[in-house]
């Protein structure tokens, strides 16, 4: 029999004991951008498809359901506003599918640093190999690096306040997902840890996570093509989120 994964749990309890050990340990002060999401606070997430998820991009207002899409940022989003109706926390999503890191730095002044978040939450680089299996982009794992290396600083500059999250590229071996994305795309996620580690950011073990999930379900439970997550996909990766990020 299949082991019974742990249920998504997120109380005000839960992000008030967060924010007063941060208090009391002092860290709060010495790491600003490992603060909880305070009262008014914005939370956007950016990427490519796994991201967007099939949002309205004509819907760009803050905690708009069509606008947050059916993946795991409106799963995020309505656990926070459900359990935290006082604070006024206003959300975003601006993934866009098919988007690699140089589609990112190009439309990031309007979809990132315009938007002011205290928490910017990035996943980004399926397509950066994908696509070059594919033949349409013919970028390496140094430019995925050095191109996201330079997204983080700039970002820093521009907003030094905002919490970074970085989270794991994955793939399941599956679907469109074949032994012709490795070992390459290890070491792409490898880059992504070393940007995340250098920008000071949170990691968000996505690869982990899905791995362990292959405990209790075939990959194609988890993302039919081995890229895109299911329903069940999204929710697992909306609970490590949140458990991860303690927002």
């Amino acid at each position: 029999m299949k082991e019974k994964l742990p249920s998504l749990q997120l109380s005000r309890r839960g992000w008030m004991q967060s924010a007063m050990a941060l208090a009391a340990t002092g860290s709060a002060a010495a790491a600003p951008s490992k603060k909880p999401l305070m009262p008014a606070g914005v939370l956007l997430f950016q990427g490519d498809s796994i991201t967007d998820a099939g949002r309205d991009r004509e819907r760009q207002t803050m905690n708009d359901a069509r606008g947050l899409g059916r993946g795991y940022p409106a799963l995020i989003a309505a656990e926070l506003l459900s359990s935290r109706p006082q604070d006024s926390l206003r959300i975003h999503n601006r993934g866009i599918s098919g988007n690699k890191v140089p589609d990112l730095d190009a439309r990031w002044e309007a979809d990132a640093l315009a938007i002011k978040p205290d928490i910017l939450s990035i996943l980004i680089g399926v397509n950066d190999i994908w696509h070059k299996l594919n033949g349409k982009y013919d970028g390496t794992t140094e430019t995925y690096e050095k191109g996201f290396a330079a997204l983080l600083e700039r970002t820093r500059k521009a907003m030094p306040w905002a919490r970074l999250v970085v989270c794991e590229p994955f793939v399941l071996r599956c679907g469109a997902v074949t032994d012709a994305w490795f070992p390459e795309f290890d070491r792409r996620r490898a880059a992504a840890r070393r940007v995340a580690d250098g920008a000071g950011a949170d990691w968000v073990p996505f690869q982990s996570m899905f791995d362990d999930a292959l405990k209790h379900a075939e990959a194609e439970y988890w993302a039919a093509d081995g890229v895109h997550p299911s329903l069940a996909g999204h929710g697992l990766m909306a609970r490590t989120w949140i458990d991860t990020v303690k927002p």
